[in-house]
């Protein structure tokens, strides 16, 4: 029996699909490998095994293109940090102990992938222009993935806290600024000295508040 039309379309729609993602996957694998600069369309393509008609096809600009592979890969992370929150951790909601997981397992994030490859996206943009106003506009809607997975991992009462946004902001901020080091620097994040003192600002902020 020759295909439908829908079953030819669902297979292209299909197959679309797939060389999307292949790029997408390709485009942080170049931005962590290469950086900006070494992050070009050819070398995307090379990796991702689709033709030039094929990238463009999808994405245009290359800017665009990186921004959109980097921010696709951190709000898939984002998801299956919410999904595996509930089995993975054990302590209660109104126990200080969830504090540390909670901690412990943002940490963890500034060490994905996704994170080396935002920060060159990040550098490149104080120079360029275009980049810079295709982040500001996916940043913005990145940051708000990153806060509701934050909310779980710390859970609805630690999160109803008077010092909870300003406890997320400067945890953030610091864990960013130390997770840069390793990119000279490189050893075990769960050995990190600055843990044991984010989990212990985090509990005096949030446990007694």
């Amino acid at each position: 029996m020759a295909p439908t039309r829908a079953s030819r379309n669902a297979s292209y729609e299909q197959r679309s699909m797939e060389s999307r993602q292949r790029i997408l996957d390709a485009a942080v694998q170049s931005l962590v490998e290469d950086g900006y600069a070494g992050a070009s369309t050819v070398r995307i393509q090379k990796l991702a095994g689709v033709s030039r008609g094929r990238l463009l096809h999808h994405f245009p600009s290359r800017d665009e293109l990186l921004v959109a592979a980097v921010h696709h890969l951190a709000t898939v992370r984002m998801a299956e940090l919410r999904s595996q929150s509930a089995d993975s951790l054990t302590a209660a909601y109104d126990d200080p102990d969830r504090i540390d997981q909670a901690v412990a397992r943002m940490w963890a994030t500034f060490h994905q992938p996704f994170f080396w490859a935002s920060t060159e996206l990040w550098i490149a943009a104080r120079n360029n222009h275009s980049l810079r106003s295709a982040l500001r506009m996916s940043e913005r809607r990145l940051a708000q993935s990153i806060h509701n997975t934050l909310d779980v991992l710390f859970g609805p009462v630690l999160a109803a806290r008077p010092h909870y946004a300003q406890t997320i902001s400067m945890l953030m901020a610091s864990m960013r600024g130390a997770a840069l080091t390793y990119a000279f620097d490189q050893r075990r994040p769960d050995r990190d000295p600055h843990l044991s003192q984010w989990k212990e600002i985090a509990r005096a902020l949030l446990a007694g508040s």
